[in-house]
């Protein structure tokens, strides 16, 4: 049925009153995007695996309308630090409007030395991805309201990695790492599909180079090179595609992967 009344763009991303779950907030990339779901009117809180870091998250977000921002520590990797972390927000929110999955444990083998251990361990991060988003989920059909889910994952998911990009300098982009990322593009279009119903949006977010400060600068450079675009990223670029996502911009949209790549998976 047709709206009744046409929301305006400022209404249509407004997230004041929303709760969001960001894991991995206190990253290169969470940062930036956390920060955009405060600035939009969100109360953010932002995990990360550091009890430190967690700790210290919060204070400097935005908080338009009277926000309340919280850090707390989350392993995504283990399913009962998920259930308690889901809990303690829920106890002190009573709700869970959007989830960002941002977190990733990482390692530094390639496809040349990478145990099966290690391995198995890397696809740990989309296991982790799920079991949040199926609590998320669950707790929305419970109270029967709509949610957002939003996961992240790579440009490689969807493309290799180019051998000479990384000749010389050190290992190769994980396979491990494409291979987890690749199975959340997908379990995002999974459960889209059968969560539509329970009006819980399931979307994706694959960014592209965004190396960090203390990347290796030959490396930076060849990135560069590759892209059409000729420049890396800077995590700025991706606070649209979160908002635009975790909001009512968005609501017609799941099962869709935005990529942010400056046009590297164009060639």
């Amino acid at each position: 049925m047709p709206e009744q009344t046409e929301p305006t763009i400022q209404e249509l991303f407004d997230l004041s009153g929303r709760v969001v779950l960001f894991t991995g907030a206190t990253g290169y990339l969470g940062r930036a995007m956390s920060r955009a779901l405060a600035e939009a009117g969100a109360s953010v809180v932002g995990t990360s695996h550091d009890a430190d870091d967690a700790a210290a998250f919060g204070p400097d977000l935005p908080s338009p309308g009277g926000a309340e921002h919280r850090g707390l520590c989350l392993n995504h990797m283990e399913p009962a630090s998920i259930e308690s972390t889901v809990a303690d927000v829920l106890g002190r929110y009573g709700r869970i409007d959007v989830l960002v999955n941002c977190g990733h444990e990482v390692h530094g083998f390639d496809l040349t030395n990478v145990t099966a251990e290690a391995f198995n361990r890397q696809l740990g991060n989309a296991t982790g991805y799920f079991l949040l988003a199926r609590c998320v989920h669950d707790d929305a059909v419970r109270r029967g309201v709509e949610a957002s889910i939003i996961m992240t994952a790579s440009m490689y998911g969807l493309v290799a990695s180019y051998p000479d990009v990384y000749e010389g300098i050190g290992s190769p982009n994980p396979v491990a790492y494409q291979t987890a990322k690749a199975g959340i593009i997908q379990m995002t279009r999974h459960l889209a599909a059968y969560w539509a119903c329970d009006r819980v949006r399931v979307n994706c977010i694959s960014p592209g180079a965004f190396p960090s400060p203390a990347a290796d600068r030959t490396l930076v450079e060849r990135i560069r090179e590759k892209t059409p675009m000729k420049r890396i990223g800077v995590p700025s670029e991706l606070k649209g595609a979160v908002v635009f996502l975790a909001s009512r911009a968005s609501s017609y949209i799941t099962g869709q992967n935005i990529v942010v790549d400056g046009g590297w998976t164009a060639w």
